[in-house]
């Protein structure tokens, strides 16, 4: 993607241009750059800023974060150990910035997320602007923002520049990496700066686990290129000391190879037409094909005339050519594909947009900037052909920018539709009343949640809170006699896990049905027609015989079946899931870490019958006796 130079022009500071001087050419290539820069960075931050907020899911680390503050581990529910946030950098990174700072969790959350979002755009464009200028030129030299400007127009890439979740990060991860792939790939870079990239590669699947696509390749690179044998053993343990590390610590302390919540999202399952809807619903509003297209077309048509190296067939010319510009921007490329396809394949998510945002921002690195070199001459038709695509694709770019970024996105975006894609800042902001929901206290106006607080607040002997259809009032299911002084606490069973756990104390258990901070609904069968995302539900009859709560009615809702609580008492006794729920309840001890780590796996493919009955007889228990024999 970088122009060729001659040796004379090399030696000369390059050609002039325009009757520009050497330096004032380089000069006014830099300025415009820099500008570029400048304007991308504050044109996203104040697009940040406009569409501020925090979703509920945003809210679910911070109550990890909670609980690590108060002493009590990484966990969402003290007593068991559930890793209930994919990202485990991003959670750590949250602690140790609370901790520092002392600052109110969400305030933190929204200042590292402006900063990382505003951050990455920079990175990546410096990241282009490096593998252009590998080679330096005097000649009049338009660096512009292309590719950047694409993704700062999509407003869910406004909306999840901050929201509390990891995308900020994921981003910010790619950008640098990239960046230190071109340095790497164009310049004599040491060996210190190589065992950073490898560590910085290394990182990937803890900042987000299927970024082990682009740390793949990009270790295989590093790895495979020209150094001595001392230098990749370096490299390897450099890079998987970190992640290798902490691998073996999660199975141990969690029990799983992998974060709870790829069980609950059968994360490994594929779901294509869903995919497909989930991709087209990011494509079709904003057109997004139209710039990608285009920016393609000039990336390919003010690329260098020639390669800078032609492929040989022996190994050795082989593994030279993985270090040069073209092998950096192919792996931008490939990485990216390959995270659209896994996006695609997992069925995508609820969210607009989300987890396709790392990869349209992978894709677009390549042509972050586009590089329009002015022509020395009129004469030169070629040079002039090429300065005017480019330029015409740049200004039909920054066109299309303009009207994406006010396009109101998403069509109905804030109702839940047949693909069970939603809009998530809109439907938040619509739910709670509040522009810009933030706080946790501002999603006490989300229907449900301040009923909830009262119906805690009203029930000191503890008990179950079920939400009721009404909106108004909780079902809470109380603990059998005698009570104990203090009561037995209180479990709040609600899909949103956020908004409740980050409004009621950490003395109060939340868990969902889904089963993000609760395996016992996480090991359950996938629903093949549920909504993405959510397509595992535990009926509550479980809970109920899970927490040992009264079993019968009238205490039981109305919707509630005795003998269903019956079933799922004797089901819970099934071998293999009181293993599951020893494996994060029990009192961690050296025995029981060691037993976890190596049988990690199993837990993470056990499932069972969310059915009480079918999952007596999957199990080979005995049924009771149903109490309307009694």
């Amino acid at each position: 993607m970088s122009l060729s130079t001659s040796p004379d022009e090399l030696k000369s500071g390059g050609p002039t241009s325009g009757g520009l001087t050497s330096r004032s050419g380089r000069r006014l290539n830099r300025a415009v750059f820099g500008a570029g820069v400048a304007v991308t960075a504050l044109l996203f931050l104040l697009g940040a800023w406009q569409r501020r907020w925090i979703a509920d899911d945003g809210l679910i680390v911070l109550r990890t974060v909670r609980n690590l503050l108060a002493g009590n581990g990484p966990v969402f529910n003290a007593g068991e150990r559930v890793e209930a946030n994919t990202s485990t950098v991003w959670t750590y990174l949250v602690y140790a910035v609370s901790w520092l700072s002392e600052a109110r969790l969400e305030y933190v959350v929204l200042t590292i997320a402006l900063v990382l979002s505003t951050a990455a755009v920079v990175v990546a464009m410096l990241g282009t602007y490096a593998l252009h200028t590998d080679s330096v030129t005097a000649r009049a030299t338009l660096y512009l923002p292309a590719g950047v400007l694409v993704y700062i127009a999509l407003p869910p890439a406004r909306d999840f520049a901050t929201s509390g979740l990891e995308t900020c990060l994921v981003i910010f991860w790619i950008a640098l990496l990239w960046l230190m792939m071109v340095r790497w790939a164009t310049r004599d870079v040491g060996l210190p700066a190589v065992l950073f990239l490898a560590f910085w590669a290394g990182l990937g699947p803890l900042v987000r686990p299927e970024l082990v696509i682009l740390s793949a390749l990009a270790l295989v690179m590093i790895f495979l290129a020209p150094q001595t044998w001392v230098s990749r053993f370096f490299v390897f343990a450099i890079a998987g000391a970190t992640p290798i590390l902490y691998q073996i610590w999660r199975m141990g302390y969690y029990g799983l190879p992998y974060p709870n919540t790829a069980v609950s999202k059968d994360a490994g399952g594929a779901k294509w037409s869903q995919g497909m809807n989930y991709l087209w619903n990011l494509l079709g509003p904003y057109m997004l094909l139209l710039p990608l297209v285009l920016l393609l077309v000039a990336g390919i048509v003010t690329a260098s005339r020639g390669p800078r190296f032609t492929v040989p067939a022996n190994v050795g010319d082989v593994q030279r050519s993985l270090r040069t510009p073209t092998a950096v921007v192919a792996f931008a490329l490939l990485g990216g594909v390959l995270s659209l396809l896994y996006a695609v394949r997992v069925g995508g998510d609820f969210m607009h947009g989300r987890t396709l945002l790392p990869a349209l921002f992978t894709l677009l690195l390549p042509v972050a900037i586009l590089k329009l070199t002015v022509p020395a001459s009129r004469s030169d038709a070629r040079a002039t052909a090429t300065f005017a695509v480019g330029g015409l694709v740049w200004v039909t770019t920054v066109i299309w920018a303009f009207f994406a970024a006010n396009t109101t996105g998403m069509p109905e975006g804030a109702i839940v539709g047949r693909t069970g894609i939603v809009d998530e800042r809109a439907f938040y902001a619509l739910n709670t009343g509040h522009a810009h929901p933030i706080l946790a206290a501002d999603y006490l106006d989300y229907p449900r949640m301040r009923p909830m607080v009262a119906a805690i607040e009203n029930t000191p002997d503890g008990g179950l809170l079920l939400p009721s259809a009404q909106f108004t009032y909780w079902d809470v299911v109380p603990p059998p006699l005698p009570i104990p002084p203090g009561g037995v606490g209180h479990t709040v069973y609600f899909l949103n896990l956020g908004m409740t756990s980050m409004n009621v104390g950490l003395d109060v258990r939340v868990i969902d049905q889904m089963g993000l901070a609760y395996p016992l609904a996480s090991h359950t069968e996938r629903l093949e027609n549920g909504r993405i995302g959510h397509d595992k539900s535990l009926f509550p009859d479980w809970v109920v015989a899970d927490l040992g709560l009264v079993d019968e009615h009238p205490f039981l809702p109305w919707y509630m079946d005795e003998d269903w609580v019956a079933d799922a008492s004797v089901a819970l006794t099934c071998p293999d899931t009181q293993e599951l729920l020893t494996s994060y309840r029990a009192p961690l001890t050296r025995e029981l870490f060691v037993r976890n780590f190596k049988r990690s796996l199993f837990y993470a493919g056990y499932r069972f019958d969310r059915i009480p009955e079918y999952e007596l007889q999957r199990c080979g228990l005995e049924p009771p006796i149903p109490r309307s024999d009694n």
